[in-house]
């Protein structure tokens, strides 16, 4: 591990403290937890945007869907 330093200011270093108590975590492993967190979901919204960018691109034919739809529903209990 590198350490770095960062500049947080006052409201959001006391709430990070105060986050890090609440769960048992020092302020560097609550840092580390969100980013890793906060990468993720921007992956995922960049991956979502490549799929909405590619569908109105080339969107499905009419009724293509329909094929997939009764695979993914639920089975009747």
């Amino acid at each position: 591990m590198e350490t770095i330093q960062i500049v947080l200011d006052n409201d959001l270093r006391v709430a990070a403290d105060l986050a890090a108590r609440r769960f048992k975590l020092n302020r560097s492993q609550l840092v580390r937890e969100a980013l890793r967190e906060y990468l993720q979901r921007l992956e995922t919204k960049a991956r979502e945007a490549r799929d909405r960018e590619g569908y109105a691109k080339n969107p499905p034919e009419c009724g293509e869907a329909q094929v997939w739809e009764g695979a993914a529903s639920w089975p009747e209990l």
